[in-house]
């Protein structure tokens, strides 16, 4: 099991743990007001898409801003340098805009309550549960790992035992989750947000006064690291060697396309806040509004990890038992004092709980309204299905706590996450964006394309790097890859298995493929929404432009 360096422990005090005490009481305070505005499922799964765009938007970037961002995108700048920004402003910005000006209209004019649900209308029953299963897999996967990841930081941190790191923030996630639905998980997390940011944001600008600014850190990594090491683009030639075990050329198809579409265009932990919006204006802008955050984000997290590098050059390596983990939690005991220190770790346990938040509550919707109610147990009243979910949330976090250690054969955690995102969200986006845009895709090629995506998926990760049939550098590099064979074969497969198989009647696709418009489509903009700033191509191409201009500082 993969644990965080013992010298890590921090000299908390009173100060530090009252912070974090008056955290989890407002935290369930959220909890129980929400609780009353639960009245229907669709009030407990989303939120009776009642949201205005600001705060679904926070809460879509804060479900993001977990363990995996925090612990893994910090390890992964003090392992692959500023190489990193790529996971935002190519691998996240457009995917994002996309989601928004793109798909969003689909999802959210065809009053799915969930992602798995829009392939039901699209494909039929098979993609549909065969969607829903995989789904339902990986967001207690994904759980577990903001669970282990709390766990271990815990416990090297403020000395608690693990179980008890476990017990105390599953508690807490379960309680205000059960209690108040999304509707409580969304205004955790616009807390949240705020949170982590008042952590990382004193973290950040200590660590580069501390090693002299950024031309200081520049100077430190490029005399130790390699010019490239502080460069975006240099050294990705096809053909040329650089930390990160990857070229141009699989980091913009492999992350920046199969990656991170498959990502934030068909995780329904993220779209879940989009269909919670109040109208269809805000939902598309929920993630255009999360972009602008999101661009700025690699400067308290990755930044992060390039200081903690310098601070700490042999960390990564077996030389003092220091992982690319521990970059994060080496800043804050090295760096912060008193009161800003419980800040910092309260920073982190609202970082975890939102990553597993954001996953409990879209598995609890996808369980029960994806298989428990069309498979399982059909027209049921509605209070029925409200309680089948809160039963599921119970259920939901105990097996995240049970899969918390698969974690742990990972010292970069972001591997892991990438892994999992080549197996399921891939094939899954194939699946989508195939069937969104070409009419003719049939309910047979929707499953086997899905079916035979998530296993070319695994099988090159498992035979062909594992066991060192293709050369392949780096696990992030083969996840990229994956992500690559994964679109690929899914695709074949789809537009194989449709020429050979019955189309379903062009007029059941309203609404489904791109050219046809369903009734909640064609809705009229709310008073307000019409106004230039919001217009959801402004805000989108906006994204997309600042995103390319942040790489100019970063390209020579």
């Amino acid at each position: 099991m993969t644990y965080l360096a013992e010298g890590l422990r921090l000299e908390t005090n009173a100060l530090d743990y009252t912070l974090l005490g008056i955290y989890f009481v407002v935290v369930l305070g959220i909890g129980f007001a929400a609780r009353a505005s639960v009245k229907t499922s669709l009030d407990f799964f989303l939120s009776g898409r009642s949201l205005p765009a600001w705060i679904t938007g926070l809460a879509f970037v804060a479900a993001n801003l977990g363990a995996t961002e925090i612990l893994g995108m910090a390890a992964n700048g003090a392992q692959y340098g500023v190489y990193t920004v790529h996971w935002y402003w190519v691998g996240a910005i457009p995917a994002m805009v996309f989601l928004g000006l793109v798909m969003m209209p689909f999802y959210y004019g065809s009053k799915v309550r969930s992602v798995p649900e829009f392939l039901l209308h699209r494909f039929g029953p098979s993609s549909h549960l065969l969607s829903s299963v995989i789904f339902a897999v990986s967001a207690v996967l994904i759980a577990g790992v903001n669970l282990y990841a709390m766990a271990i930081v815990l416990e090297a941190l403020l000395g608690w035992e693990q179980w008890v790191a476990i017990v105390i923030a599953g508690f807490f996630v379960l309680a205000y989750i059960t209690l108040g639905g999304l509707s409580s998980a969304i205004y955790t997390e616009v807390l949240q947000f705020f949170v982590i940011l008042a952590a990382l944001i004193p973290l950040t600008i200590v660590g580069l006064k501390h090693v002299g600014g950024w031309g200081g850190l520049s100077d430190k990594l490029t005399s130790s690291q390699g010019e490239a090491f502080t460069t975006a683009w240099d050294g990705t030639g096809i053909g040329s060697d650089n930390p990160l075990g990857a070229n141009w050329l699989t980091i913009v198809l492999g992350l920046g396309f199969v990656m991170s579409f498959g990502y934030w265009t068909t995780n329904f932990a993220e779209v879940q806040r989009a269909l919670s919006a109040k109208n269809m204006s805000a939902g598309q802008r929920t993630p255009l509004i999360a972009a602008f955050p999101k661009i700025l984000i690699p400067m308290v997290v990755v930044v992060p990890g390039l200081i903690a590098l310098v601070m700490e050059p042999t960390i990564g390596t077996e030389e003092n038992g220091l992982q690319y983990n521990d970059a994060i939690p080496l800043l804050m005991r090295d760096l912060l004092p008193n009161g800003v220190l419980g800040i910092a770790v309260t920073g982190l346990l609202a970082a975890f709980m939102a990553g597993m938040a954001a996953n409990i509550s879209s598995f609890n919707t996808v369980f029960t309204n994806d298989i428990y109610a069309p498979y399982v147990k059909k027209d049921q009243p509605d209070e029925h299905y409200v309680l089948t979910a809160r039963v599921v949330t119970v259920v939901g976090v105990l097996i995240g706590m049970g899969t918390a250690f698969i974690a742990s054969t990972f010292s970069n955690i972001m591997n892991y996450l990438q892994t999992l995102f080549s197996f399921f969200n891939v094939p899954l986006f194939v699946v989508f964006i195939i069937g969104m845009f070409w009419k003719r895709t049939t309910p047979a090629a929707g499953f086997w394309g899905l079916l035979s995506g998530t296993a070319a998926a695994m099988v090159n990760y498992f035979y062909f790097y594992k066991q060192g049939v293709i050369d392949i550098p780096s696990d992030q590099g083969a996840n990229f890859v994956s992500s690559i064979v994964a679109f690929v074969v899914g695709a074949l497969v789809m537009v194989v298995v449709t020429f050979v198989t019955k189309p379903k009647p062009v007029e059941q696709l309203a609404g489904l493929v791109y050219g046809t418009v369903s009734p909640g489509m064609a809705e009229a903009p709310a008073e307000g929404d019409d106004a230039w700033y919001r217009r959801p191509a402004l805000l989108g191409w906006g994204a997309i432009i600042l995103a390319a201009a942040c790489y100019v500082p970063f390209s020579f």
